[in-house]
């Protein structure tokens, strides 16, 4: 890990003692005002971080010297302080520079949570509705909301697909490598000779755009208005409210019907649509700044397959990390606390290393 110089940490710390000053002078604009406190608030727990480091180096240059001192307390108080300094500095320097990465800007978003039924007929429809559960008991767990937007249920039970919007604190940050293809290895409840079946579902995570961060233009976009039907074409409404909404310039497609008044449906297919072109974007640019480099947790893809959910052994094993934990009930029930730390760890390890690279 690249070690942050001390000059580094006086332009930091002067910076924020800078910004200070022109907030107190209270004659800003009111714009300008905005931008500075916004950029205060960004900056001041990095250089709240970035004095720690500078006082514990600041003590260990005392220290040193009080080594050669002649009275032999005063020397034997200094290698004590010394080595309890040598403790916490390099942890101290760790957090100073994972504050200096860059940030997601999405990190902070609420999120829209889509599952999809892959491959293994009724049996990956029903862990499709296994993992849909999961998240929203992690979600309770969490204080988040979880509003489903979407959902085609299998007769079988579970879901061919779901799509949910999960708004709260940090939402994107914590839910943002549960992207990929997720299987399950289990005896189906119709298996009468007892063997294992191994099925997937597609779990994608896309951060929630606004308004203000995507436009879309009228006449980009061609909506089509008809009868919604549910299992078998039975028809569950007697009005035309459900919405199918096709961007035209990118071909994608959102369709919505559950709810039974259109403008409910096309405002909500509406947001699923901004949520999809704003990932398009985000795609691009990190592409274009990333090129082709892979994190070590995984790409995010949903062709991806980034985690087995074994039931003969209890176990869910995370490939993208090695990490195997035998608490598969307890996961189930949303405690991925464990699990979702382990990759945030792994990819502030990845990105610090990089620095060096």
């Amino acid at each position: 890990m690249s070690t942050i110089s001390g000059e580094r940490i006086a332009q930091i710390e002067a910076r924020r003692d800078e910004l200070q000053a022109l907030m107190a002078t209270g004659d800003l604009p009111s714009d300008r005002f905005v931008a500075v406190s916004k950029e205060y608030a960004e900056l001041e727990p990095v250089a709240r971080a970035a004095g720690e480091v500078r006082r514990l180096r600041a003590e260990l240059h005392v220290l040193a010297g009080m080594e050669n001192e002649a009275d032999p307390e005063i020397r034997a108080m200094a290698r004590e302080e010394i080595e309890a300094i040598r403790g916490t500095l390099p942890e101290a320097e760790r957090s100073l520079a994972l504050s200096l990465l860059p940030r997601d800007a999405a990190d902070e978003r609420a999120a829209m949570l889509e599952i999809r039924a892959g491959t293994g007929g009724d049996e990956a429809a029903l862990f499709a509705g296994d993992l849909f559960r999961m998240y929203q008991r992690y979600a309770e767990s969490q204080g988040w909301r979880v509003d489903l937007i979407s959902a085609s249920s299998s007769e079988s039970g579970g879901f061919k697909e779901a799509i949910a919007s999960v708004e709260g604190k940090g939402v994107f940050a914590k839910l943002k490598f549960e992207s990929g293809v997720h299987r399950v290895q289990r005896v189906p409840v119709t298996e009468a000779g007892g063997r294992i079946h191994t099925s997937a579902a597609t779990v994608a995570v896309l951060p929630e755009a606004e308004e203000v961060d995507v436009k879309i233009d009228d006449k980009d976009l061609r909506i089509d208005i008809y009868r919604s039907s549910g299992p078998g074409g039975q028809s569950v409404n007697t009005t035309d409210s459900a919405v199918r909404i096709v961007h035209i310039p990118t071909g994608l497609v959102v369709i919505q019907q559950d709810e039974k008044s259109q403008h409910k449906n096309k405002a909500k297919a509406m947001k699923v649509l901004r949520t999809r072109l704003y990932e398009l974007e985000r795609d691009r640019l990190h592409t274009e700044r990333a090129g082709a480099r892979k994190s070590m947790v995984g790409s995010g893809d949903r062709s991806e397959r980034i985690r087995t959910y074994n039931f003969p052994q209890g176990r869910v094993t995370d490939h993208r990390i090695n990490l195997t934990l035998h608490r598969l009930p307890e996961i189930l029930q949303g405690e991925l606390d464990e699990l979702i730390g382990a990759l945030i760890a792994e990819d502030e390890a990845e990105r610090l290393a990089s620095l060096d690279g």
